[in-house]
């Protein structure tokens, strides 16, 4: 199982941004000293980034052009790195996504950025991965379809903006109703979660919404973002999934796509629990149940 991480992940913040920017280093230790090794991902280029963005969005981000109003709403400063850590994530999601085709997982550990729309980044998402990824592995014929199983407690607005009117591309979310963005943009089959939920309502309707949208995308390839932030602990979740409960649900999207004989690519998505650490544990058990369920590696974690 390939797994890709960089340094450039690793973006400098101002002091007290509430971004947990050490979370990824943190789980590329994790993940290496669990002897599962990272491999350095290429950047997205131009051409596979033009397929998910305008060609004005990416002009602006790339040279610092943007106006203070939409640095704001994607809420990181722009700077040279932010493109170059931004580049090299959407670029690891379609190296992840290639993987998947060979070997049956690939996993990034970034990615997920599913709140940047064709024309506006948001929410701490600059480039969205998942569009160029699908994108890419469609034009390139190595799929006719794919489907977007996304995971993370904040609805994926830019991801089913994108491919509203793309019949190749399947997209579902299972998130916090009420929580950020307010407004949804309608996926091919939204799952909306009201505040406070736990493990077993969670759960069920998470295997109901995969299967359901396993059955009606009839696609040969899931990128799955696995968002840590439903976890009871998050301070920008609002639900109140345990530990374990994420990691069933890992279980139950590995397993349900497996029966299918769907290759899975994997994305970390959000997490902002208020111990890092407890968000690093939650995406360290999602790499491990991926080496272990799809990969046929056995981890210790």
């Amino acid at each position: 199982m390939n797994i890709f991480s960089a340094d450039q992940y690793v973006l400098p913040l101002p002091p007290g941004h509430r971004f947990p920017m050490a979370k990824y280093a943190l789980l590329r230790q994790r993940v290496v000293d669990a002897g599962l090794p990272t491999r350095p991902p290429s950047p997205a280029t131009d051409a596979e980034i033009l397929r998910a963005h305008t060609p004005d969005y990416l002009d602006r981000f790339v040279n610092g052009t943007l106006s203070e109003a939409e640095v704001r709403r994607i809420g990181f400063p722009w700077s040279p790195g932010l493109v170059e850590r931004s580049r090299r994530s959407a670029g690891a999601t379609i190296a992840v996504c290639r993987s998947a085709l060979e070997d049956g997982v690939g996993v990034n550990l970034a990615g997920g950025t599913h709140h940047a729309f064709a024309d506006a980044g948001e929410g701490y998402c600059c480039l969205n991965d998942s569009a160029i990824a699908a994108r890419a592995l469609l034009a390139e014929g190595r799929v006719r379809r794919v489907v977007v199983l996304d995971g993370d407690v904040h609805q994926g607005n830019g991801t089913a903006h994108i491919f509203r009117d793309d019949p190749a591309v399947f997209t579902f979310s299972v998130h916090g109703q009420k929580n950020f963005p307010l407004r949804k943009e309608p996926s091919d089959l939204d799952v909306g979660l009201d505040d406070g939920v736990g493990d077993a309502e969670y759960l069920e309707a998470l295997e109901a919404g995969v299967r359901a949208a396993l059955r009606r995308a009839g696609a040969d390839l899931a990128i799955y973002l696995a968002g840590a932030d439903p976890f009871e602990g998050d301070r920008l979740g609002r639900l109140k999934v345990t530990k374990e409960g994420l990691a069933e649900r890992d279980r139950l999207v590995f397993g349900l796509c497996r029966r299918a004989g769907l290759p899975v690519a994997v994305t970390m998505a959000g997490g902002y629990a208020r111990q890092v650490e407890d968000t690093v544990d939650i995406h360290f058990r999602t790499v491990c149940l991926a080496a272990e369920l799809l990969g046929g590696v056995r981890t210790g974690g």
